[in-house]
């Protein structure tokens, strides 16, 4: 069994720009200019990276796929280690990446397609993505064709000019097209979506979010070529679809992913977590905590003498959930365990109902702090039970967790920290990452949690070391129990003098310390990162988040996960009452609104 690729291999320069540079301009239609005069000396961009494209990329899905397969280009070679250095391309495409936005800028004109017949007959001719044929390519094609009955054709048609191509429709096997190609009354065309990468042919379609991870040309090639060679080992439809779908989903500009490893994600009961943890992660959206146990919340409403009675507490977060264009600006809610249980006024489960208005649902796990048997320092209780409660969790349609450890700084008379011991950090960082494994074996993204306190009267120097300590002993753990970073996320404090401290950090300071920390100690593949507010002001943390995000860029997604900071000044405004209850949903609208575009500075 063997596949002969015609197509044009392409070499692909992807540019992620910094837009917070002077050679921008923005017209008065609010459209951003680029002066294509810069060197890489004069304009800063978060990454360049290079890759093959078009056929190459068809080739080696075949390769991983373990489908022998060559290119019509003779001049290309695939080694084990990906294609050649010295390895010509038709033509170079540059894409540049600009906040939310993708600009390609192509050749006019493509170098045509060599059609040089394989040296064996093949069993399947596929017509890549990237092909541009001439008529007398396509004459070649069909008396080879004619030459070899046994040889089945696959042709990828990309729109309906490319007309030359058309002529082979009759021929083919399996036609690839787009869903701004003609339709064809043909039994066995897979259509394929430019929006979101929808695979449809006899099944329900199965819908594909790439996040920034691939541009729709090398995904529609993956796509394509996963299908194929899925048909050729004899999967069926269902699970074709699906592993195309993983495929795109997982592949990155280096590499697809093997046989084993699709076939091991397909067998998994779980949802790919990577791409759980990179929604959670979407562009200018945070997090809503709203997780308060039983005995935070009875301290919350005493204080403003509201009765703790279940009535009131579905009230007050219903508050929340149920505010206009809450989707604008919270990707997703972190529940506690009651809130998961309970329903939304139109009788569906407020699981359900977040899910229904594309917020994903979380719930804490941590079943709170005890000491330590000799000692004042606090562990995080709640493993001995976890897979239970993890797998009920997930039936119930959570998907994503949240754990978290305290660590409070306490000084001596002279100044020296005392706490948090060696101790206290090494057996809560085990803690935490015994959670994210089982959260993730689950089919759960967890979010680890180590919060240095906000109180006492430590400085920003001796919060940067305790929370650099922490990071660094938290991700040596998450390594040890091989804990997928690509799919976690951490929720952390922001670095800044306790309390109590006289001299108070400025916002400026809170940036500059916290950025730096951050890029220094957590690895780039995290998934991403949440800032608790952890008892600031409600001003004070957007304006320390603000202050942070202008420190970057970072390697990773950046995002707030506050409690207080969001719901204290609709709790403030309800006091119970639900006669002000559409005065609360816009105070809370108003704090997301205020952090939503803390993170676009």
């Amino acid at each position: 069994m063997n596949i002969f690729v015609v197509g044009n291999v392409l070499k692909d320069v992807y540019l992620n720009l910094d837009s917070r540079n002077e050679h921008f301009e923005t017209d008065k239609n609010n459209t951003k200019w680029l002066d294509l005069s810069f060197d890489a000396s004069s304009h800063h961009y978060f990454n360049r990276n290079s890759s093959f494209g078009g056929a190459a990329i068809s080739l080696e899905v075949f390769r991983k796929l373990n489908i022998p397969a060559q290119i019509s280009n003779s001049d290309f070679h695939l080694s084990d280690d990906g294609p050649q250095k010295e390895t010509p391309s038709d033509s170079y495409r540059y894409i540049m990446i600009l906040d939310d936005d993708v600009s390609y800028f192509t050749p006019s004109q493509y170098k045509e397609t060599i059609f040089a017949p394989p040296s064996e007959p093949a069993d399947y001719l596929y017509i890549d993505r990237s092909t541009v044929l001439s008529e007398n390519s396509i004459q070649k094609i069909s008396s080879y064709l004619d030459q070899n009955p046994n040889t089945k054709l696959i042709l990828y048609l990309k729109n309906e000019n490319n007309l030359p191509i058309k002529n082979l429709i009759d021929r083919a096997s399996i036609i690839f097209a787009e869903y701004n190609s003609p339709s064809f009354d043909f039994e066995k065309t897979v259509y394929l979506s430019d929006k979101d990468l929808t695979f449809k042919n006899i099944t329900e379609p199965i819908n594909v979010n790439r996040i920034d991870k691939l541009t729709h040309l090398s995904a529609f090639s993956i796509a394509a070529a996963t299908v194929l060679g899925s048909f050729i080992l004899g999967k069926s439809i269902e699970d074709t679809l699906k592993l195309a779908r993983i495929n795109v989903e997982n592949s990155n500009l280096d590499s697809v992913l093997s046989l084993s490893e699709l076939e091991s994600l397909i067998n998994t009961p779980s949802e790919n977590l990577e791409l759980i943890a990179a929604n959670l992660m979407l562009k200018d959206k945070g997090i809503l905590a709203a997780d308060e146990s039983g005995g935070s919340i009875k301290k919350k409403f005493a204080a403003l003498d509201i009765p703790d009675t279940f009535e009131n507490r579905h009230d007050y977060r219903n508050i929340f959930f149920t505010t206009p264009d809450i989707e604008k600006y919270v990707n997703g809610i972190i529940l506690f365990d009651e809130t998961a249980r309970d329903f939304a006024d139109n009788g569906q489960t407020y699981v359900d109902f977040l899910t229904s208005k594309c917020i994903m649902p979380g719930i804490k796990v941590d079943q709170g702090l005890e000491k330590f048997p000799d000692s004042e320092e606090t562990f995080t209780k709640g493993l001995a039970d976890l897979p239970k409660r993890l797998r009920e969790y997930h039936e119930i349609g959570l998907r994503f967790a949240k754990w978290r450890a305290a660590f409070n700084i306490t000084l001596s008379e002279n100044g020296e920290i005392l706490t948090p011991t060696e101790r206290a950090i090494a057996e809560n960082c085990q803690i935490l990452a015994e959670y994210a494994r089982d959260c993730q074996s689950a089919g759960i993204v967890p979010i680890v949690e180590p919060e240095v306190v906000y109180d006492g009267y430590y400085s920003i120097e001796q919060n940067t070391k305790i929370t650099s300590k922490i990071l660094d002993e938290l991700f040596k753990k998450l390594s040890s129990f091989n804990v997928n970073l690509r799919a976690c996320i951490l929720k952390t404090n922001m670095i800044l003098a306790g309390k109590q401290l006289e001299k108070q950090s400025t916002p400026d300071d809170v940036g500059v310390a916290t950025a730096k920390v951050l890029k220094e100690h957590v690895p780039s593949e995290t998934a991403g990162i949440v800032f608790l507010s952890g008892g600031q002001t409600v001003e004070q943390a957007t304006d320390n988040l603000s202050e942070i995000i202008k420190n970057g860029p970072f390697p990773w997604p950046v995002s707030f996960s506050f409690a207080r900071a969001l719901q204290d000044p609709a709790l403030y405004c309800w006091h119970g009452d639900n006669s002000k209850i559409p005065e609360a949903r816009q105070a809370f609208l108003n704090r997301l609104i205020a952090n939503s575009n803390a993170l676009k500075k």
